[in-house]
């Protein structure tokens, strides 16, 4: 899914640069913290076709049971990703990006 160059996925801790970087996220950061998760998609993406490239947005909500103390945690986000059609491989990854749901209140989110 991810393309073979390196890919940038911006996220709540920090930016992962890389597979090397995703490997660590996925395997350590979510891994081994939490026992159980859960992603589901609030809606269908919205997908924006550009030629050779696209963009998927979404919103979604986390649900994963921690390994240290058991407890179920609950996030929510929005997230944006870029994919490029490489020849000879078809549709990758090749950008991320999510964070926490839009700010809607007076003076929030600046």
């Amino acid at each position: 899914m991810f393309h073979q160059k390196p890919v940038l996925f911006i996220h709540a801790v920090t930016n992962a640069d890389g597979r090397r970087s995703l490997k660590i996220f996925y395997g350590t950061t979510m891994g081994k913290t939490f026992s159980k998760r859960t992603l589901k998609l609030d809606a269908p993406p919205a997908i924006h076709v550009y030629g050779n490239a696209a963009v998927a947005e979404f919103d979604w909500h986390f649900t994963a049971v921690r390994r240290d103390n058991g407890q179920t945690q609950h996030t929510t986000g929005r997230e944006s990703q870029v994919w490029a059609k490489i020849p000879n491989t078809g549709w990758r990854i090749v950008h991320v990006h999510y964070s926490g749901p839009a700010k809607t209140g007076v003076g929030e989110g600046y």
